[in-house]
């Protein structure tokens, strides 16, 4: 990245992305032509995989340009139909240098059962991101999911996109994908924590400790307060508030007996086969 432009080289960004592609197939985030990256390379380009293509299998040149208006600059392939997703987090926020999106299984099953994974009981998530917000449903390849994702862009770097997969964003596109890669994780973890009775999660002044830390780790953006919802610095004048749930995600109790029930059965079902 040049330090005068604070943009990255476009041989480098094409590099970038096939290696990111090729990670997404071999975490089995995606399935045939599922995806899609980008990275902004100047303040009205951007290189992004193009449609109908496997992302595990990419070459640099096979990668288009685009400007932010979604024309075509560069490239003999047609254009990600999401790729107008891709220039809305690029518009709401100039410090947004590649998006990366996915369809990694227990994350995008959140996505799809109408969860989000807010629930404060990660230090690394609370430290990291904050929250995953889940955003509304819209159709992908218009102006649904811009849209749809428009309110959050401020707030959050990584997003559960309804009955679709997942969003992050970052300063580079290893960043990107390193935030899609600990959304992921804590999926599982948070699955197998209901799954054991519920998740336990941090207390408020305890989450309120770790967005104090944020910026000692680097991490710049401002995360609403737990307390009262509101963005400021230093302890909250609501110390006995409780967090604002944003989603059904800890609304809905996960009947744990029953589903262990239902997992014995089947696994006994197959050993008598």
């Amino acid at each position: 990245m040049s330090d005068s432009t604070r943009y990255f080289d476009e041989r480098q960004a094409r590099q970038d992305i096939v290696e990111i592609g090729r990670r997404f197939w071999v975490q089995g985030w995606v399935a045939a032509n599922d995806g899609n990256i980008s990275v902004r390379i100047s303040e009205n380009e951007l290189i992004c995989t193009p449609s109908g293509l496997a992302k595990g299998f990419l070459s640099p040149d096979q990668l288009i340009k685009t400007d932010l208006d979604g024309n075509l600059l560069d490239g003999y392939l047609k254009p990600s139909s999401e790729v107008t997703m891709h220039i809305e987090c690029y518009r709401q926020r100039p410090d947004i240098r590649a998006c990366a999106h996915a369809h990694p299984p227990t994350a995008t099953g959140f996505a799809c059962a109408g969860y989000s994974l807010e629930n404060c009981v990660l230090p690394e998530i609370v430290l990291a991101l904050g929250g995953i917000p889940l955003t509304p449903y819209g159709t992908p390849g218009g102006t649904e999911i811009p849209d749809a994702i428009r309110p959050y862009l401020n707030d959050y770097d990584a997003f559960l996109l309804a009955n679709h997969g997942c969003l992050t964003v970052g300063k580079d596109v290893f960043d990107a994908y390193y935030k899609l890669e600990a959304t992921e994780l804590f999926a599982k973890i948070s699955l197998t924590a209901r799954l054991l009775g519920g998740e336990k999660p941090i207390s408020p002044p305890q989450v309120q400790e770790l967005y104090d830390a944020r910026p000692r780790y680097g991490v710049s953006r401002q995360t609403k307060c737990v307390h009262c919802g509101d963005e400021h610095e230093g302890a909250c004048e609501v110390p006995s508030a409780a967090p604002k749930e944003s989603s059904p995600a800890a609304a809905r109790p996960v009947d744990a007996q029953r589903i262990v029930e239902e997992v014995t059965r089947l696994v006994q079902e197959q050993l008598r086969r």
